[in-house]
């Protein structure tokens, strides 16, 4: 029986028992029927999903019976109206599994499609002739595969977050004039961003952190060489007869082969002649490599020792004359693999002949600088001893190549520690090797910002990436490492590539200051805090390249503590809640959007201070 049907039904029993009996006339005639209004279709797509994952929500518990009730979602995670399902949002629930491949295409109103910080893997799902969906939130899950470009023709797409997946292949054409926000970081996408109005609008931080994804607003895509304008004669076509008599076959052959051995030992020649007179010039140099071989110095590098520029430096500067001294050399023999490629340049592991490991980052940017503005700021930076600084050893400088080298620190990054290998098989970072990372961070930031009076961002580089860890048996220290890079940078369209880049006041075109650290600071605190990667722009504010993390906390938290900010791995540390509340306080103070009403870094360390002492006299 139809549903149309079955309201006339519904409705006639209703007149039928109203004349017989004098049932109440204002008994409304919708009352009777809504215990029967449900679309079964629907609820089947949800049983779907409720049977093929597991979270931390009762999905078997509470989806049970009609899921929508006219305007109002029975089940958890549901949103409703005029009884149809118009929004499934099931957010940090600890999802996990693979999604049914169509269980959505019966949902035919859905309008909010929200996974947002789960363990969902396997492809992302179909939504084909979804015409109503509006906002798609599929970010932090482990999501595999490419893009489907079904998502090109959601006609109504507003939204579409699929930042920190494990997404790869190319980006679709998305041109959907009512698309406002769109985040597809920390993936694995690669090729050109395709040149459409829509994706080019949004800013580099929608793009970040997929290594083979290149175009506007990112790095410009390799140019491919223009195929021959000459093309090859066609195979069909015979070549024309000769009139001359045929050479016996022996003769071309004998011909062929002598040619061949003459070309051979002239090459042969030649080589050993290049090779000798290298090895006179630079011995021993390689070329840089990028799988972290030994090859990592390139004939830029052999360049600038033998060039006769009157700013040159051909030896490599030092701070304390305590230290092992090793010259240029010792370091072109070192083998050495890649640490990391940042935005300002690629940092190696060196391994020195004499036993010695140090870290070298070979910078960019900086073709324009003189030796004299390398040298001060580099001399600035190299005499500040401070137990959470990654120390300066030594530097390099000529025109076409500068070189930093550090203190080697062994742990790894923050990042690596917060974000790497979620899932089974991970040993979680507890609250207290946290708390005392954030202890390190801000010491070291206030230690800066006492140093360095004179620079007006001290840091300007401050995130995860940039904290390295070292462990101690089980307890954790943390030093900061490129700092100082802010007077090294010759325009403001540079300075985008640190992480002030992505503080209001520079955004909104405002001078920078110490208070734009603070903000740093706030927001690390706050990636610690959450486990969450700090992603783009706001949502909800297209027009600011700002980070949404701190927009985020506070709307969960919403003037009243939540554990719902709180990273999975530490919600259990009950013991630690109060100390984690305290601490969002004071992060959602530095990462205010005023720089005047943030706290001094000082000040910060006090009352982290306070927060411990506290702590060890209740233990």
């Amino acid at each position: 029986m139809s549903l149309a049907v079955s309201y006339i039904f519904v409705l006639a029993t209703y007149v039928v028992f109203n004349l017989i009996f004098g049932l109440s006339s204002t008994m409304p005639v919708h009352s009777l029927y809504q215990i029967k209004v449900f679309f079964p279709e629907e609820r089947d797509a949800l049983m779907q999903i409720r049977d093929s994952v597991s979270s931390t929500l009762d999905l078997h518990g509470n989806w049970t019976g009609p899921p929508c009730s006219q305007n109002v979602g029975r089940w958890a995670g549901i949103i409703c109206s005029n009884w149809h399902v118009v929004g499934l949002v099931l957010e940090g629930i600890q999802l996990t599994g693979s999604l049914p491949p169509t269980f959505l295409q019966n949902i035919t109103f859905l309008a909010i499609l929200s996974f947002r910080n789960n363990s969902i893997y396997g492809p992302l799902p179909n939504l084909s002739n979804l015409v109503s969906l509006e906002s798609v939130l599929f970010s932090y899950n482990r999501f595999t595969g490419p893009i489907p470009s079904e998502y090109i023709e959601l006609p109504n797409l507003k939204q579409l977050e699929l930042q920190q997946n494990y997404l790869d292949g190319e980006i679709p054409p998305f041109d959907q004039p009512t698309l406002t926000f769109f985040n597809v970081s920390y993936n694995h996408l690669q090729g050109s961003i395709p040149d459409t109005g829509v994706l080019q609008r949004f800013s580099e931080s929608s793009y970040d952190h997929n290594s083979n994804l290149c175009g506007i607003p990112l790095e410009p895509c390799p140019v491919l060489p223009l195929p021959s304008l000459i093309s090859p004669p066609s195979s069909h076509k015979s070549p024309p007869q000769s009139k001359k008599r045929k050479l016996p076959i022996w003769i071309v052959v004998l011909v062929a082969v002598v040619s061949t051995l003459v070309a051979l030992m002239v090459m042969f020649v030649f080589l050993l002649c290049y090779m000798k007179a290298r090895e006179r010039e630079t011995p021993k140099e390689h070329q840089a490599g990028e799988d972290g071989s030994s090859e990592w110095t390139d004939k830029k590098m052999a360049h600038s020792r033998r060039t006769e520029d009157p700013e040159r430096s051909v030896e490599l500067q030092f701070f304390d004359l305590n230290v092992p001294v090793f010259d240029l050399d010792d370091l072109l023999r070192a083998s050495a693999e890649v640490l990391g490629k940042g935005e300002l340049g690629t940092t190696y592991k060196a391994n020195l002949e004499s036993g010695s490991v140090i870290s070298v980052k070979r910078v960019k940017y900086m073709d324009s600088l003189s030796k004299k503005e390398f040298i001060r700021q580099m001399q600035l930076l190299g005499k500040m001893r401070h137990e959470n600084l990654v120390q300066i050893i030594s530097y390099y400088y000529s025109k076409e190549e500068k070189l930093i080298v550090y203190e080697f620190v062994p742990g790894g990054s923050l990042f690596e520690l917060l974000h790497e290998n979620r899932g089974i098989g991970r040993i979680p970072l507890n609250w207290a090797a946290r708390f005392s990372i954030i202890k390190d961070i801000a010491k070291g930031m206030a230690f800066l910002h006492q140093s360095l009076p004179s620079n007006k961002v001290p840091h300007a580089n401050l995130k995860s990436s940039n904290v390295l860890i070292h462990r101690d048996r089980q307890s954790y220290h943390s030093k900061l490492t490129n700092y100082g890079f802010l007077p090294l940078l010759p325009s403001r369209k540079l300075s985008k590539r640190l992480a002030a880049g992505r503080s209001p006041e520079f955004c909104q075109g405002k001078k920078l200051t110490h208070k734009t650290d603070v903000y740093c600071f706030g927001i690390i605190l706050l990636e610690v805090i959450t486990g969450k990667i700090p992603g783009g722009s706001s949502p909800e504010r297209n027009d600011e390249k700002i980070d949404d993390l701190s927009d985020w906390v506070r709307m969960v938290v919403n003037n009243d503590w939540s554990t719902d900010i709180l990273d999975v791995e530490i919600l259990a540390s009950r013991e630690g809640h109060n100390e984690m509340q305290k601490l969002t306080e004071i992060a959602l103070q530095c990462a205010d959007m005023a720089p005047e009403k943030r706290p001094k870094m000082s000040e910060v360390v006090t009352r982290i201070e306070e927060i411990d002492r506290t702590n060890r006299e209740n233990d």
